[in-house]
């Protein structure tokens, strides 16, 4: 795929969230000065509701073990159970862990502005004394992460539609931010273990404490301190500081890659040469014969050939060195949902060619 359709990612603002956000002081320019008079359009305003310290701890039985579902750089997320019965995620700060208070601001205040089926709903938050706590949508079936690595023997691989499919999601969320949010909003942090999946496995974006505004007007990039996670981060902004929206989309492509591939961003049980997930597949991104190496072997040769080869040239266009020459993400999104769709042909019919019956002739590569 040397290109891919003229369709143009949607430039109308949805203008129905009418306050002014006038937010002074949060640090590395996430929300800064800058915003003072300027209008957050979104579809509308959520309704963040405030907890007690007291209501959360009885919630997840004071913080039991039994209900930890999850640790990161923020702190760790509980399961909880509040008193109107609604099941929930409830994560708390780690006072002494690396993201801080600015953070739990920018993801309150992101959160609240945007509403999306593929972002996660913020229900609440607790600012009791120095506790910090954010409460969450309860996503059931965890992180794309926990589904593509170190399974357990008895758990299921993630088929080729399904991958396809919490794809399609997480790129239609990204093209929220990047396209109806006005000002847009750079995600920053895109990996499979921010993309959390429901019974359906319908993903949804969290985790927004390194979210910023992007660029208006005439500006083409927004200057920060370089954030994010190794392994998943652009190039062009790990050495410049120079944030786009195009640095969200090499993150995509890295977990494209993950989804292909079955494989972490960074492995340091890998052999060297193998560590660096996108290092390790250059090669391949560059020879469509090699395409289908790239295939996790848990699938066991069951994909549609002509499939794979369309969704490794959108991931090698994502991986592009060079920002401008990665895609719009309403053009990803559009060829991503017509490969989810003949992947469902697939799964539905088994009557296309897959890599175990490949002929090298239908190997077709994807067109322009």
């Amino acid at each position: 795929m040397n290109c891919f359709s003229c369709i143009k990612c949607c430039s109308k603002n949805v203008k129905n969230y009418d306050g002014d956000m006038a937010a002074d002081g949060f640090a590395d320019g996430k929300v800064t000065k800058s915003m003072k008079g300027k209008k957050f359009s979104s579809q509308r305003a959520n309704v963040a509701n405030s907890f007690t310290f007291r209501e959360l701890a009885t919630a997840t039985q004071n913080f039991k073990d039994a209900n930890l579902i999850g640790e990161g750089g923020f702190g760790s997320v509980y399961k909880g159970r509040l008193e109107s019965g609604k099941v929930v995620a409830v994560k708390q700060l780690n006072l002494n862990g690396l993201q801080g208070h600015q953070e739990f601001i920018v993801e309150v205040l992101m959160l609240s502005l945007l509403r999306h089926s593929n972002l996660v709903t913020l229900i609440g938050f607790c600012t009791d004394g120095d506790q910090r706590l954010l409460v969450y949508e309860y996503m059931p079936l965890g992180s794309l992460e926990n589904h593509l690595f170190d399974l357990e023997p008895d758990q299921e691989p993630l088929d080729w539609h399904t991958r396809l499919k919490i794809a399609v999601g997480a790129a239609r969320g990204l093209e929220y931010l990047h396209c109806k949010a006005n000002p847009p909003v750079i995600y920053r942090d895109l990996k499979s273990s921010n993309i959390l999946l429901d019974n359906d496995f319908n993903p949804k974006l969290s985790d927004f404490g390194l979210a910023k505004l992007g660029p208006v007007g005439a500006n083409t990039h927004v200057s920060t301190r370089v954030m994010g996670t190794f392994g998943y981060c652009a190039p062009d902004y790990a050495m410049s500081g120079k944030l786009t929206t195009k640095s969200d989309i090499y993150s995509f492509g890295v977990v494209l890659l993950e989804l292909i591939t079955g494989r972490k961003a960074i492995d340091m049980t890998k052999q060297p040469g193998e560590q660096n997930l996108v290092s390790w597949s250059r090669p391949f991104l560059k020879d469509r014969k090699k395409f289908v190496l790239l295939v996790d072997p848990m699938l066991q040769g069951r994909v549609p050939v002509r499939s794979v080869h369309h969704v490794v040239a959108v991931t090698a266009m994502c991986l592009q060195e060079q920002a401008n020459f990665r895609p719009l993400i309403g053009d990803i999104v559009v060829a991503l949902e017509y490969l989810a769709s003949q992947a469902e042909m697939f799964e539905n019919h088994k009557g296309l060619t897959t890599i175990d019956s490949q002929n090298e002739d239908h190997a077709l590569a994807p067109s322009t």
